[in-house]
């Protein structure tokens, strides 16, 4: 049975928002309910807000923030079109897997896992990609890469970004930075559980629509007739009734503190983190300048463990002992480092305060 009580301080999902639970509480709507609609293009205008931008064809997935990923890619990419992809972590691999996939000619720019994208060799990458594609705040890793400069002199690419540990916690300007495409999840910064994946198109981006995608689900020519309201406004697949409830109210509880006093309550409460992380002699992974306030990565200090306490059984011990859940390290540092979340409701001073005196008790200091 699932506890109540979990501190959930891993790269996600995070506690959602208290408004949250009485959104699920709701009454079943049917899909195609005039009160649903209602509701759903409230949601659409939320997301503007959060999103920062005026795109008219915004909306929530029906599927977690990797099929967001899916949806930016298949709906634009054909076989032999060039995608610039930036790789600095799991994320990025992902991008250029599902970039793949499609057909595309994927040209990869590197950057060491910790450290940030150098945004001059993405545009440098190739004369005249179809799409620029990045992760805006990599959740493999706690490194923020800079969107803006890339937007600003992406010429005619197309410009995809990744915004699902950023949106709500992070500045994000879709139309000041250029963005073509994003998506983001729920079960981060914007405090719902996982199962949508909030995206918005630009109306640049939407004009070059393929007009058979190869997903159908993901098809957004079909998806936005049925936001738009245009004709019977028939929809292809049904919507999470439930799950838009909750987001729903998880972006009007975000949306009545402001985005400005959140990103300040996510900034505050980050910097306190590692600055408490850094006085318990514990080394950040991430290059200072580009580090995540809202997720922090840190080496694991396998020589201060407990006797007989290997990184994995740290991590359930803080979950058993003191329900403090953590996410350990992907890929390559599998093992080697921690990730620790900051993010929606669970981005509070107390829930640091908790964290780090478990570490400090845990390690022994």
């Amino acid at each position: 049975m699932a506890r109540s009580d979990r501190i959930l301080m891993g790269p996600g999902p995070c506690n959602p928002y208290p408004e949250v639970a009485e959104a699920f509480a709701r009454p079943m709507l049917g899909h195609l309910d005039p009160e649903f609609l209602e509701l759903l293009d409230e949601t659409g205008a939320r997301l503007r807000q959060v999103f920062r931008t005026v795109n008219p064809l915004t909306f929530p997935i029906s599927a977690t923030g990797s099929a967001g990923m899916e949806a930016a890619f298949v709906n634009v990419v054909e076989p032999g079109d060039v995608v610039v992809v930036g790789v600095n972590g799991v994320f990025g691999e992902r991008m250029c897997d599902v970039a793949a996939r499609c057909g595309a000619e994927v040209v990869r720019v590197e950057a060491p896992w910790g450290r940030p994208l150098d945004p001059q060799a993405l545009l440098d990458a190739h004369p005249s990609p179809k799409v620029i594609a990045l992760v805006h705040a990599e959740t493999s890793t706690g490194v923020r890469n800079d969107v803006a400069c890339v937007g600003a002199a992406k010429g005619d690419a197309l410009l995809v970004v990744d915004c699902v540990t950023s949106l709500g916690g992070i500045p994000v300007e879709i139309d000041g930075w250029q963005v073509d495409i994003a998506y983001s999840g729920t079960q981060k910064c914007l405090g719902a559980p996982p199962g949508l994946a909030p995206f918005t198109a630009a109306p640049r981006a939407v004009e070059q629509l393929l007009a058979r995608p190869r997903s159908w689900y993901l098809d957004l020519n079909m998806i936005a007739r049925y936001v738009s309201g245009e004709g019977a406004r028939a929809y292809h697949h049904t919507a999470p009734i439930s799950m838009v409830f909750a987001l729903h109210a998880a972006l009007g509880a975000l949306l009545d503190e402001g985005l400005d006093a959140a990103w300040a309550r996510h900034r505050s409460c980050g910097q306190a983190l590692q600055e408490g992380l850094e006085a318990l002699g514990l080394e950040l992974f991430a290059q200072e300048g580009h580090r995540l306030p809202q997720l922090t990565a840190v080496w694991v200090p396998l020589d201060r463990l407990p006797a007989g306490i290997d990184e994995p059984a740290a991590r359930r011990l803080l979950l058993e002992r003191y329900g403090i859940e953590i996410g350990g390290g992907l890929g390559p540092f599998a093992g080697k480092v921690w990730r620790i979340g900051c993010m929606g409701h669970t981005a509070s001073m107390r829930n640091v305060t908790l964290l780090l005196g478990a570490l400090e008790e845990l390690l022994g200091r």
